[in-house]
C-alpha cells in the first residue's frame, strides 16, 4: 500500500519555517507593510520546494527528463570531464518557479559522482555552463550504456543537493536530489542515441522521454 506524502521537498522545510515564522511574527505585531510581503515570500518558498508525484508512459527504452524545464541545448561534443568520448549533450534550464527536484532517467549502477564547487552566474549562460557549482553523476545501464547527468547551480542556488553514492541501483523516475533557486541539468548521452526533444521544449521530470537508448 502506498502511504500518503507530504508533496514537499523535506531540504526545504527550514526555509518554509523561517518565512511562516518571520510572516506570524510581522503580523502579530502589526507591521502590515511586512506581514504581505512575507506572506508573499511564504508562499513562494512552498511553492519552489513543491515535490508532486510522477508518472511516465515512456517506454523501458527511453530516458526520462531528470528535471522540469526548457530544453536549451542539444549539440554533440567531446566530453573530456566524465566519459572521455564523443557524445550528445542536452541541457535543461530551470527557472525558480520549476519543480526543483531532480529524478533519475535510466535504470542503471551509478559508477562514479563528482562534485566540483564554482562560481554562481546564470544557469543558462555560458560562463554558467563552463565555471558553475556542479555535480555529475557517471551511471551505466544493464546493457553496458554510459550516460552522465549533472546538476549545475545558477546564479541564485547556492546548494546541490545529491543523495546518490557510487555502487548504487537506481531506477528511472526515482529523486535523486534538487538544486536550491534556479539551476539547470545537463545530460551526456551515446551518439547512437534519438533525441526525441527539440530546442525550446517544456519538459517534465519523470515524464518527459527526451531520448532512445539503441
Amino acid at each position: 500500500m502506498t502511504r500518503p506524502r507530504i508533496p514537499l521537498a523535506q531540504e526545504g522545510y527550514p526555509f518554509i519555517a523561517f518565512a511562516a515564522f518571520l510572516t506570524l511574527i510581522t503580523a502579530i505585531l502589526g507591521y502590515e507593510l511586512l506581514a504581505w510581503p512575507s506572506l508573499l515570500l511564504t508562499t513562494f518558498v512552498v511553492a519552489f520546494f513543491r515535490d508532486p508525484e510522477r508518472m511516465t508512459a515512456a517506454s523501458s527504452e527511453e530516458l526520462i527528463s531528470p528535471a522540469d524545464g526548457k530544453i536549451i541545448i542539444i549539440e554533440e561534443l567531446f566530453d573530456d570531464t566524465y566519459l572521455q568520448e564523443k557524445v550528445v549533450k542536452v541541457s535543461i534550464f530551470m527557472n525558480v518557479f520549476n519543480v526543483h527536484v531532480n529524478r533519475i532517467p535510466f535504470d542503471g549502477i551509478v559508477q562514479d559522482i563528482q562534485y566540483k564547487p564554482g562560481k554562481f552566474y546564470s544557469a543558462d549562460s555560458e560562463k554558467g555552463a563552463l565555471l558553475n557549482e556542479r555535480c555529475g553523476v557517471t551511471m551505466e545501464t544493464e546493457t553496458g550504456t554510459r550516460l552522465v547527468f549533472v546538476q549545475v547551480a545558477g546564479l541564485i542556488a547556492r546548494r546541490i543537493v545529491n543523495w546518490l553514492e557510487p555502487a548504487d541501483s537506481v531506477q528511472r523516475g526515482t529523486r535523486f536530489g534538487l538544486i536550491r533557486f534556479g539551476s539547470r541539468v545537463d545530460l551526456y548521452l551515446p551518439l547512437t542515441s534519438k533525441i526525441n526533444v527539440k530546442i525550446g521544449q517544456k519538459v517534465r521530470a519523470g515524464e518527459t522521454a527526451i531520448a532512445t537508448l539503441s
